[in-house]
């Protein structure tokens, strides 16, 4: 029996199979407000056989999107918007739903990757952006306690608005080299303050933004965390510091991490197939809550070894999906096991479709 397609609970949660879709940014949006894009894009994940399906980074507050198209839900249009594609998107498929919310920090007030992901230009309505310290660029400001004030109640209030839209998960945004990573790593963080200097200090923001979360998203919503496993670079976050920070996440009550790296400089990865199991790996033997872990996960076969082996509880899959939205369909078909079509699309199953039996493995 395939163990990819066994059931996982995080928190009061389950979900159908071992498999999500990962966070991907479309910049799309107007305002924040979703559009007919996120319907269709979300609407046929909802029914790719994937059993969780996570938002693209959604900002807290108007500056701390990355660009003019991000998602966002600081407004009560953007509240408005996204319940009406949660609500489509039920209706498409049997996934369940959740949100990543975050602040790009400084990395925010950027053009699409598409139009060359460099700093708006006066002419294209940049804003000030936000960050632990402050940068060579003079448009970055070193948030003061005010701000640190206004970006916490930010992420409470953009939580309380995922609760009520129906959300079945909530996903904290502290990777990518976004401001919650920005606080974590020495490499972004060179305040002298609380918020700054030793691990303890550089957690103590993230950790605070986890907490006042905690307490207001109920326990049937699972709530979990999308951390770092390396910055990759000399005098960066270490896997040991991961797991150092994970285990401080699981004690404020965070029901799973994603286990991811980099994002926070430029540095040398060696991306290949699998290249950040390890980070997860060294996470889960030190926590007691399920790890996911991301990063080129291609095949069928990669993906189930990884839960095999024990390395995470489960996989998340992005560019796989974009690829191919039925990704699940052939990883089931090629392991041997169930998942749920929508009845629309019943008739390609293996028992119904003979040629099914024709594609290539």
């Amino acid at each position: 029996m395939s163990q990819l397609f066994t059931p996982l609970t995080i928190g009061q949660q389950t979900f159908s199979n071992r498999i999500s879709v990962s966070p991907m940014c479309q910049y799309s949006a107007t305002d924040g407000c979703a559009t007919a894009w996120h319907q269709m894009h979300l609407g046929m994940l909802a029914g790719s056989g994937a059993g969780l399906v996570v938002l693209e980074a959604t900002a807290v507050e108007r500056a701390g999107r990355i660009a003019h198209g991000c998602l966002g839900l600081y407004s009560d249009a953007n509240e408005f918007a996204l319940a009406n594609t949660l609500a489509f998107c039920r209706t498409a498929g049997s996934a369940k739903f959740g949100i990543q919310i975050g602040h790009s920090g400084r990395k925010g007030s950027s053009n699409a990757p598409w139009d060359g992901g460099k700093p708006l230009d006066d002419g294209q309505d940049p804003w000030r952006t936000f960050a632990p310290s402050t940068t060579d660029d003079a448009s970055v400001i070193a948030c003061v306690q005010s701000d640190l004030d206004r970006i916490k109640q930010a992420f409470v209030d953009a939580a309380v608005r995922a609760v009520r839209i129906g959300f079945d998960l909530i996903e904290v945004h502290a990777a990518h080299g976004y401001l919650l990573h920005q606080f974590l790593s020495p490499l972004s963080n060179h305040r002298t303050d609380q918020y700054g200097g030793s691990q303890q200090n550089r957690f103590r923001f993230p950790l605070e933004v986890f907490e006042a979360i905690r307490a207001v998203v109920p326990e049937n919503v699972a709530l979990g965390a999308r951390i770092t496993g390396s910055d990759w670079l000399e005098g960066g976050i270490t896997v040991e510091e991961a797991v150092t920070f994970a285990q401080a996440l699981e004690a404020k009550g965070c029901e799973y991490v994603d286990v991811t790296s980099g994002g926070v400089a430029i540095a040398p990865i060696p991306v290949g197939p699998g290249y950040q199991v390890a980070f997860a790996s060294a996470v889960k033997q030190a926590v007691t809550m399920p790890v996911r872990t991301v990063g080129m996960i291609v095949t069928a076969q990669q993906a189930e070894e990884i839960i095999v082996s024990g390395a995470a509880d489960a996989v998340a899959i992005g560019r796989g999906f974009i690829d191919n939205p039925h990704w699940a369909y052939e990883a089931a078909q090629v392991l041997g096991a169930q998942v749920s079509y929508p009845r629309q699309y019943a008739r390609a199953a293996p028992n119904l479709w003979p040629g099914s039996s024709l594609k290539p493995r």
